[in-house]
């Protein structure tokens, strides 16, 4: 095998396995580091560089990065990086004077948002600052979008919101509420250079059985929760039951029993393997007595004398192939729930009736517009897409990501730039060596486990619509979760040169993952690995030829606890301990190399 290519790649950002899993690159190994030593301001300002909204995030991120943490292949339990975000969050000073600030002059360039959701707010954030003029469209009296309409006040607080969109909005964001647009037609006629649209995916999906269309008490799940959120709906029947078994569906069920439902069933066409919630979601709703139904499948809605008096579903069992996956399905039986009112959470998808068709902006199939998924433009130059209106739902991390990367394309495209010539992300090492046994890090192996999050009470939390039910880890307890940390982002970092074959390393690793062995293809080298390799997916580093055998020294790095012991143990300094620092270029730092390169080409001329 060829030596692994370390310089000028993704290698070691890929070993970062929280942060390559985060759809926005957050530092998490560097953010929970300052949290443990207090630097509560730090620690918020560094994860709002990529995120934008730590206080919200922390409370309701979908936490694509704990399945990825290394933690959970050491223990079950990955680190609570989400509620760690919350600590710096709850826990930090006033920020303002740190934030970024519109110049003084504009740059004479405008451009519409549609929609004050996360996305939109995200290219407002990065592009104000370059001197962009923006004017944010939101059909509500309030902004925030969907975080606001369709995410509970006892998972996120009113105030959290609030504050967070307002560090963007003061920045000098024209925030144009009750204005829905109505013609992408008559917006593009207007004097903007751009058009962003981060409108959401705000129509719920139907069920249509029979009885649908012969009771008011069938809801859709987004529209129901808009109507809580705005106080349109402050009761419910004491039967409910919630068709879907997505996180949606899993804020229906919550916000059923703080109406006063006293029975409470999640209906779920598959088994728990397959459900689309995330596992937490499902712990918090079976906390609070939420009863979860498998494989049911809707047949018809029950109608007695105009009245929703119940539902009927096929009974379903499934047959598995090897790998788990439905191999088939046949209904064995028939069942009966009594209910008051049916709450419909199987989903969401775009609505772009306002979007004239024949303008230039085409749709795929599936009536969704077509996007480049580099540059969030749409098949109409100067109108992009971001969010859940791009590529259907997902969650508010991938629509902040996606929000960077559109405000990249916009300052491209009103600058007359390619779209597609972006500055890659870079990653920086810096030794963490701070004595001949000493690193900055702390790197001894904490067996604890997983942090318990702090709940208010059961008997308290249905008492409102708005107590927040989760309490945040205390400034002791977010200590001792950091050290469950692994440190992912200190690199092992390798010197063939200076190896001397005496075997120190691979004597000290406490988790076997070195081996020196003859070079060969890559099947001889996983054979003689010490530690059978149990990730394909994740590298394995292989140096170049060691100088007195010409033997390669094969790092897993699946297995890598990164504790720093080879280090200490070389006698050469073979192996050192670095500190990597991913570079994320935003919008900012696109303007500030298209500005070098104008004046480099204006003193060659």
């Amino acid at each position: 095998m060829d030596p692994t290519k370390t310089e000028g790649t993704e290698y070691f950002h890929r070993v970062v396995d929280c942060q390559w899993a985060c759809p926005a690159h957050t530092d998490v190994p560097e953010y929970i580091r300052l949290i443990a030593q207090g630097r509560f301001t730090d620690a918020y300002m560094l994860n709002r560089e990529s995120n934008v909204f730590p206080g919200i995030l922390g409370r309701v991120c979908d936490r694509p990065c704990e399945p990825a943490c290394r933690r959970g292949r050491v223990e079950d339990k990955a680190v609570a990086i989400c509620r760690l975000k919350r600590v710096a969050a709850d826990n930090r000073d006033d920020i303002r004077d740190r934030l970024p600030q519109a110049p003084h002059v504009s740059n004479g360039k405008r451009i519409a948002l549609v929609g004050a959701g996360c996305a939109s707010l995200t290219v407002a954030n990065d592009l104000i600052p370059l001197g962009y003029e923006c004017v944010i469209f939101e059909a509500l009296d309030t902004p925030g979008g969907l975080m606001r309409t369709n995410i509970p006040a006892f998972r996120l607080p009113a105030s959290v919101l609030d504050e967070e969109i307002a560090y963007i909005v003061d920045m000098g964001v024209d925030l144009r509420l009750s204005h829905p647009i109505e013609s992408m037609r008559a917006l593009l006629e207007e004097d903007f250079d751009a058009v962003f649209v981060g409108s959401g995916a705000p129509k719920g999906k139907e069920l249509r059985l029979p009885g649908r269309d012969d009771t008011d008490r069938i809801h859709i799940g987004i529209q129901w929760l808009e109507s809580i959120a705005f106080g349109h709906v402050s009761s419910v029947g004491e039967r409910v039951l919630i068709i879907g078994v997505g996180n949606t569906a899993m804020d229906c069920c919550r916000s059923s029993l703080r109406l006063g439902a006293k029975d409470v069933k999640v209906m779920a066409r598959k088994p728990r393997a397959f459900f689309k919630a995330s596992d937490w979601e499902l712990e918090d709703a079976e906390e609070e007595r939420v009863e979860i139904v498998v494989n049911h499948s809707p047949r018809a809605f029950l109608i007695e004398d105009g009245k929703l008096v119940g539902m009927k579903f096929d009974v379903v069992e499934y047959e598995f192939d090897d790998r788990g996956a439905i191999r088939d399905s046949r209904i064995v039986d028939e069942a009966t729930f009594p209910c008051d009112d049916v709450v419909l959470a199987i989903g969401q998808e775009n609505a772009f009736p306002w979007v004239e068709r024949g303008i230039g902006i085409e749709f795929d199939k599936w009536d969704v517009p077509i996007v480049d998924e580099t540059t969030y433009e749409s098949t109409l130059k100067g109108v992009f897409f971001g969010g859940d209106a791009a590529f259907g739902p997902k969650n508010i991390i991938w629509a902040v990501e996606h929000g960077h990367q559109a405000a990249i394309s916009i300052h491209k495209y009103c600058e007359g730039l390619s779209l597609t010539d972006r500055l890659p992300r870079g990653v920086n090492l810096t030794t963490a060596k701070m004595g001949i046994h000493e690193w900055s890090y702390s790197n001894d192996y904490d067996p604890a486990g997983r942090r318990i999050m702090p709940h208010v009470d059961l008997r308290k939390r249905f008492r409102k619509l708005n107590i927040e039910v989760e309490l945040g880890f205390t400034a002791d307890d977010a200590a001792a979760e950091v050290e469950r940390c692994l440190n992912c982002d200190l690199q092992t970092v390798f010197a063939a040169d200076l190896c001397i074959e005496c075997d120190a390393c691979i004597d000290i690793c406490p988790v076997d993952c070195l081996t020196i062995t003859h070079n060969g293809d890559a099947d001889s080298i996983e054979a003689n690995l010490r530690t059978a390799r149990l990730n394909a997916e994740q590298a394995l580093y292989v140096s170049g030829p060691l100088k007195h055998t010409s033997r390669v020294m094969v790092k897993d790095e699946n297995l890598c606890v990164h504790c720093g012991l080879c280090a200490e143990r070389c006698p050469t300094g073979a192996w050192d301990m670095q500190k990597s620092t991913v570079v994320i270029p935003y919008a900012s730092d696109e303007a500030s190399r298209d500005q070098q390169l104008c004046q480099i080409t204006r003193k060659a001329g």
